[in-house]
């Protein structure tokens, strides 16, 4: 079984939507490794409710923060320390997509950022959205995973934007997995269309 690490050129480009999506194309369990802020309605709650597989496990972040900003601050208000030891994968015998925080550099203390928890035995895929600055950070972001060796795809997410998406592709090489557009509405019936799309498309 295999597990997928999700993350973003940055944050709020739609890595919940997507995890949401491969995990109901695979029936994959699920896990967030850390949830800063949002605790009443958490990206755990978001992905529940939008899975229509009775398959899919939710396993318990690893540190579930209060204050919505990056982990290491949010930790910091909270009057701890994240200790990258102590986020543990879950054991299963299923899939299992893992959802990170931001995008690579985040910091999670003073020493260690997301891109410490990523395993080289994930496959890495990342959630690009346009916006003014999105090629430079897309690509920063795909050259660090394959510096590293990852097996990298890419999902592009809003609006489609063909200029952008031409040159990302051009330059970078990787798998594309496709493109979540900018739906009114995304509720079980969108995320298993998508799921249905983007299931044989997905590194195996």
């Amino acid at each position: 079984m295999s597990q997928y690490f999700i993350t973003g050129i940055s944050t709020e480009v739609g890595k919940t939507v997507a995890s949401a999506i491969i995990t109901e194309a695979l029936e994959a369990d699920y896990w967030k490794p850390i949830q800063s802020g949002d605790l009443a309605y958490s990206d755990t709650d978001k992905v529940k409710a939008l899975i229509s597989n009775k398959k899919t496990v939710y396993h318990s972040n690893s540190y579930a923060l209060h204050t919505p900003m990056s982990p290491h601050a949010s930790a910091e208000i909270d009057g701890i320390t994240i200790d990258i030891n102590a986020i543990k994968e879950p054991e299963t015998a299923n899939h299992l997509v893992i959802e990170g925080a931001g995008g690579l550099l985040v910091p999670l203390n003073d020493t260690h950022t997301v891109f410490d928890i990523i395993k080289p035995t994930h496959k890495v895929i990342v959630v690009s959205r346009h916006y003014l600055g999105s090629i430079n950070h897309t690509l920063l972001t795909l050259n660090l995973l394959k510096e590293k060796g990852f097996d990298i795809s890419l999902i592009f997410s809003g609006k489609e934007h063909p200029t952008t998406e031409s040159i990302i592709k051009k330059m970078s090489g990787v798998n594309v997995i496709g493109r979540i557009d900018e739906e009114p509405y995304f509720d079980k019936n969108v995320i298993k269309e998508y799921a249905d799309l983007f299931r044989d498309k997905l590194p195996k």
